[in-house]
C-alpha cells in the first residue's frame, strides 16, 4: 500500500495517475462519447490553390506566405548551416509563429482525487477529426480575438489566478524541424469552486488519460505535451502498490520517483548537455521562399522536387462548432509517417531511457533531448543516412515492445501527420557505452529537466506522456 499523506501536488498527481475509476464516465465509454461528438459536427476540409486562400497572400517576390492581419503565423524560407550530420547546409520552408499560446488544463478534486477537464476538439489536420485536447488550446491571436470570433471557453480561469491555483507552468517547444523557435505556455491549474461544464468537455483522471493514449490518435499532441510535465517525485516514503502487478509498470514507477542508483548525477548530465551545445553549431538565416534551393512553388503547393519530407498546401476549412466556423489557412502535409521511440533498459536496477541530443533548425537553443530514434516524416524504411538504433527498434520482438501506437501531430498546423510512438525494452546485453551524442537518464531525471524550458523536445514529451503505472 502507499504509505504517504496527500501533502503536495505531486502526490495528488500520482494518485490520479493510479486511478482509472471515474463516477462521471468509464474509460471504455469515452471512445463512444467521442464518436457521438464526431457525428454531431459537420467538418469539411478542402485543399485549394494558394490564390483562393482568403485573407492570406504571398508578399512581394514570394518572401513569405502570410495572413493579411500580420498575426497568426507565416510560412517563411530559411537557410541552415550546421556542423552536425552528413548535410551541413540546407534550405526549407518553416512556420514562423513568434507568439506564445496557451495549452492549459483545469483540474479539480472530487472525493480526494484530481480530475482533468479535457475537451472534444476538432483541428483541421486531425486524422479522425475530434481528439481530446486541453481545456484551453489557443494561440495569442485566438484569445485576443484577432480572428473576430468568440473568446475561448474558460480563458478567464487562466488569466485570473484569483480563481485558480497554478500547479504547473512551463514554456515548452514545438516541433523543431517545422517551427522557428516556437513555444507554448503549458499550464495546469486547479479550481476549488464549482465551474460550468459545457457540452464538449469531460472530467477524466490522469490514469484514464494515460490509458486512452494507448489508443491511436485519441489524445491530441497538446494534451500530451501538457501532462508530460507532471512529475511524481514523491519525497515521502513510498511502497509500490500491490495492485501494480505488471513488472514494467512497477519498475517504471520506481524510475519516476527515485533519485537513487542513476548512472549519471544531475551535474554530470548538465555538463554533457553543455558540451553538446558547445560542440554543435546552428546558424539560421531568413531567405525568400522563391530562393529555397531544391524546393519549388506551384499554384497549389510548396514542395521539394524529390517529394521528400513535407509540403505546404492551402486549405479551406469548415467546422460547425468552432469560434469561427469557416476559414482558410496553409497546412503542412507530410510525405510519410514518422517513427519516434525510446529504448529503455535497467541499469543498477533502475529503468533508464536512452536519450539523444538532437539538433533541429528551429530549436531555441541548438539541441534538445530527444527520443532514441526520431525519424520525422522521412522514409525511415529506406533512410538516406544511418540512423543509430533504428534496426533495434524496428526488429524488436513482441515481448520487448512496451508501448506501440500511432499519435497525431498538432492538427492546427499539420495535415493528417502521425508518428508511430514506441517504447522498447532492452536487456542487459544492450551496451551501456553509447555514441557521444547519446546518454542514459532515469525518468526522475527526465522529469526534472521538464521543469525548465527547452530541454526535452515535443517528441520526447509525447512518449513520456504515455508512461503508465496501471
Amino acid at each position: 500500500m502507499i504509505r504517504i499523506m496527500v501533502e503536495n501536488i505531486q502526490n495528488d498527481f500520482l494518485f490520479s495517475a493510479l486511478t482509472e475509476k471515474n463516477p462521471f464516465i468509464q474509460t471504455k465509454e469515452v471512445i463512444s462519447w467521442l464518436r457521438e461528438k464526431n457525428d454531431q459536427v459537420d467538418v469539411k476540409i478542402e485543399k485549394i490553390p494558394f490564390a483562393q486562400l482568403n485573407e492570406w497572400h504571398f508578399t512581394d517576390n514570394y518572401v513569405k506566405l502570410a495572413h493579411q492581419s500580420g498575426n497568426f503565423f507565416s510560412i517563411e524560407g530559411i537557410r541552415v548551416n550546421s556542423n552536425q550530420g552528413l548535410k551541413k547546409t540546407w534550405d526549407q520552408p518553416i512556420i514562423n509563429q513568434p507568439e506564445i499560446g496557451y495549452l492549459g488544463i483545469i483540474t479539480k478534486k472530487f472525493n480526494g482525487i484530481l480530475y482533468f477537464l479535457l475537451q472534444a476538439k476538432i483541428e483541421p489536420g486531425n486524422i479522425n477529426n475530434i481528439q481530446l485536447s486541453p481545456t484551453l488550446q489557443a494561440t495569442k491571436s485566438n484569445f485576443t480575438q484577432i480572428h473576430g470570433g468568440k473568446t475561448p471557453t474558460y480563458l478567464e480561469y487562466f488569466q485570473n489566478h484569483n480563481k485558480s491555483i497554478v500547479l504547473l507552468d512551463q514554456l515548452q517547444s514545438e516541433q523543431g524541424a517545422r517551427f522557428l523557435k516556437k513555444r507554448n505556455r503549458n499550464i495546469i491549474i486547479m479550481v476549488e469552486e464549482d465551474i460550468p461544464i459545457f457540452d464538449n468537455f469531460i472530467w477524466l483522471t490522469l490514469g484514464q488519460i494515460k490509458k486512452l493514449i494507448t489508443h491511436n490518435n485519441l489524445i491530441n499532441m497538446d494534451t500530451r505535451t501538457v501532462i508530460s510535465g507532471i512529475a511524481f517525485n514523491v519525497n515521502n516514503e513510498l511502497q509500490i502498490p500491490e495492485f501494480i502487478g505488471n513488472e514494467f509498470n512497477r519498475s517504471i514507477l520506481l524510475s519516476s520517483i527515485s533519485n537513487k542508483k542513476s548512472l549519471h548525477t544531475f551535474d554530470q548530465l548538465i555538463t554533457w548537455i553543455t558540451k553538446q551545445k558547445c560542440k554543435y553549431e546552428l546558424n539560421v538565416s531568413s531567405i525568400s521562399l522563391h530562393e529555397i534551393d531544391e524546393w519549388y512553388i506551384s499554384n497549389e503547393t510548396i514542395a521539394r522536387y524529390d517529394e521528400k519530407y513535407f509540403k505546404v498546401i492551402g486549405a479551406k476549412i469548415t467546422i460547425s462548432n468552432r469560434e469561427i466556423n469557416s476559414w482558410c489557412q496553409p497546412l503542412i502535409e507530410p510525405a510519410h509517417e514518422g517513427l519516434i521511440a525510446f529504448i529503455v533498459r535497467k541499469i543498477n536496477g533502475i529503468v533508464h531511457f536512452l536519450v539523444q541530443a538532437k539538433l533541429e533548425c528551429g530549436n531555441f537553443d541548438i539541441i534538445e533531448l530527444a527520443p532514441t530514434v526520431q525519424c520525422l516524416t522521412g522514409n525511415f524504411r529506406k533512410p538516406d543516412y544511418e540512423i543509430p538504433f533504428l534496426e533495434f527498434v524496428l526488429n524488436a520482438k513482441a515481448n520487448q515492445i512496451i508501448y506501440n501506437t500511432y499519435q497525431s501531430e498538432e492538427g492546427g498546423r499539420f495535415f493528417q501527420e502521425q508518428n508511430r510512438n514506441m517504447i522498447v525494452m532492452a536487456d542487459e546485453s544492450f551496451p551501456e557505452e553509447l555514441p557521444e551524442s547519446y546518454i542514459w537518464l532515469t525518468l526522475y531525471q527526465l522529469n526534472t529537466f521538464l521543469k525548465f524550458n527547452n530541454f526535452l523536445n515535443i517528441q520526447a514529451r509525447s512518449l513520456i506522456s504515455a508512461i503508465r503505472f496501471i
